[in-house]
């Protein structure tokens, strides 16, 4: 069984959950958070070997916590997830190093080879 750590930050309830049932059910450990201030307060956050991540949140925004977390020296493969798919959003997740940007509903098939692929790469390089 697969023991990595997956965090899911959205502060939608139903997508959290489910995404944090389906990770669960693929293996993975899993811990969800409403808000990206929340995870990074997080006492884990070395341990965690992918984030998945809502773009548009209250507060801080998906690739705003990516890039809190690159310029704390903590580097996470990340996946964001977002209602709201626009091309220049997409274009700067790619350039900042995010490894998926995916629209919801995001087909469970594509989310798990997203994961599967944060985790196989080695993106834990600043």
């Amino acid at each position: 069984m697969n023991r990595s750590m997956i965090s899911i930050v959205d502060d939608d309830p139903s997508t959290r959950e489910g995404i944090t049932d389906l990770v669960r059910s693929m293996g993975y450990n899993a811990q969800a958070f409403e808000r990206a201030e929340d995870f990074l307060k997080s006492a884990q956050l070395d341990r965690i070997d992918c984030l998945i991540t809502d773009l548009r949140m209250p507060g801080m925004s998906g690739l705003e916590l990516y890039d809190q977390l690159r310029k704390s020296g903590v580097s996470i493969p990340t996946i964001v997830i977002t209602a709201f798919p626009r091309d220049a959003d997409r274009l700067r997740a790619e350039r900042s190093g995010i490894h998926c940007y995916l629209a919801k509903p995001c087909d469970e098939q594509h989310l798990l080879k997203c994961i599967r692929a944060a985790i196989d790469d080695d993106g834990r390089k600043a």
